[in-house]
């Protein structure tokens, strides 16, 4: 398979864009190099950037922490590059919340055909509870991060695709900006020989988002970023971002809906919260109203949501139009809701729920990129090329038993960059994850976050799977 090389235009030819830092790699011996990726992982472990593994315990029966591994190897876009997927990134996250808004109130797009009504009213990320709730501005996922990749044409140039769309609580936004930090302190002379578009000032444009999508009426807003407590996978992040934006970090017992109010409980006596941004799913939100065994949210918040006392990022049922059943929808939602082409193409996609579909995808299974449309982090999938016959064949029985819970995707050439691995600098395959901020207007800062599968040949890029992060640097123009 021919895969598009992001630094490389052949084994002798390097791209405009990562000439300068060619010739600035040339001169770095290995053992340098070696060093500062060590002095990178005692940095990172010092300042605790690390994630919770669920299910991986260490002897004592409690989860492992383990440390993304970081490469010193950026990732460069050229200026017009990142512009022209910036207009795609924002066409698709207004369509997507559109889509949302629409799906919540009138239906439009259901009436129409344009979007099958089953797999939208019939999803367990469906929340009725939602239906005719009105959210600030029609924004109900303010935080995005959409995945991109760079598959090879045959002619041997890269086309981007939207691999999918992450609405609910999208996470690794510290990491990109930890990864920047970390860059800027082991090679300085990098930043004054290149131009490269800061990220540094995303926390402030993510608090001024929040604060502008608060309640009307509320001139100085209280925000303050919920997390499910310090043994979710990204502890680290929800800490990191609330120190960031000198908002509290709270826990579901640390709030309390009054009046259809939320309120902080502080020494100063009881404070109103306004704006939560939550890294809690759905179903632990509010144990009046879905799982009523939940200890992590707070009961009553639907109310003040729906009395408009509060703004919650993001929105309850977002999870709808990030479902991969939903997927192959959105390029027919930009033209519906817009009137526009898409500017970034989905991958093509089939639903096995269609008969033609899954014959084809019974037929070419070994070929094929197969997924459960609630899967996430690399789970529930199967990799047709990379899979053995018999879990091939398990796969066959789960998609005949229950076709809808699928979609299939070929298996796609995703772009390798350089990358400092055990055995020197060696191509390894790469995605993108911006993050988009929807309130008054569609911002985002330049780039996101690189993943890096490893591991050599592996497509997966999760760092539930053992994937890396490298920093992203988009060149000013």
């Amino acid at each position: 398979m021919k895969y598009f090389d992001e630094m490389h235009v052949s084994s002798a030819q390097v791209r405009d864009h990562y000439r300068g830092y060619d010739r600035w790699l040339s001169r770095q011996p290995r053992e340098l190099m070696a060093s500062r990726r060590e002095e990178a992982e005692m940095i990172f472990r010092r300042v605790g950037i690390t994630f919770a593994v669920y299910g991986d315990k260490d002897e004592d029966g409690a989860g492992t922490e383990r440390l993304i591994p970081f490469d010193l190897i950026p990732r460069i876009i050229p200026s017009q590059e990142w512009k022209e997927m910036e207009k795609g990134l924002r066409q698709r996250v207004t369509a997507l919340n559109r889509f949302l808004d629409d799906i919540y109130h009138d239906q439009e797009i259901l009436k129409a055909g344009v979007v099958p009504a089953e797999p939208v009213l019939n999803n367990a990320q469906f929340r009725k509870e939602m239906v005719g709730l009105n959210v600030p501005g029609g924004i109900y996922s303010i935080i995005a991060g959409i995945d991109i990749v760079r598959a090879c044409n045959p002619d041997g140039s890269g086309t981007y695709y939207v691999l999918e769309d992450n609405l609910r609580v999208p996470s690794g936004v510290s990491y990109m900006l930890e990864n920047r930090k970390m860059m800027m302190r082991l090679f300085p002379e990098l930043f004054a020989e290149h131009r490269i578009a800061p990220v540094a000032h995303y926390p402030d444009l993510l608090l001024d988002t929040l604060r502008a999508m608060a309640p009307n009426g509320i001139n100085e807003p209280t925000a303050v970023v919920l997390t499910p407590g310090m043994y979710n996978s990204a502890y680290f992040e929800h800490a990191f971002l609330a120190q960031q934006m000198g908002i509290e970090l709270v826990e579901g017992k640390d709030l309390f809906v009054k009046d259809d109010f939320v309120y902080m409980r502080t020494t100063r006596g009881p404070q109103r919260v306004d704006v939560i941004y939550r890294r809690l799913d759905d179903d632990f939100m509010d144990p009046e109203v879905f799982r009523k065994d939940s200890s992590l949210g707070v009961a009553g918040l639907l109310r003040a949501y729906r009395a408009g006392n509060v703004t919650l990022a993001n929105a309850f049922g977002t999870g709808i139009a990030d479902d991969k059943s939903i997927y192959p929808y959105v390029p027919k939602m930009i033209e519906f809701y817009l009137g526009e082409k898409p500017i970034l193409q989905n991958v093509p996609t089939y639903i096995c729920r269609d008969k033609d579909d899954l014959q084809y995808t019974l037929d070419h299974l070994k070929d094929l990129v197969v997924k459960e449309v609630h899967g996430a982090g690399g789970y529930g999938m199967l990799v047709g090329p990379a899979s053995t016959q018999a879990e091939i064949e398990a796969f066959r029985q789960a998609l005949l038993a229950n076709p809808s819970n699928y979609i299939a995707q070929p298996t796609l050439s995703l772009s390798t960059c350089p990358t400092f691995v055990e055995s020197g600098i060696a191509p390894r395959h790469i995605d993108l994850r911006p993050f988009v901020l929807s309130g008054k207007t569609v911002q985002m800062v330049p780039g996101g976050l690189t993943r890096v599968a490893l591991k050599e040949g592996s497509l997966v890029v999760n760092s539930s799977q053992g994937g890396g992060t490298k920093d992203t640097w988009v060149l000013e123009g």
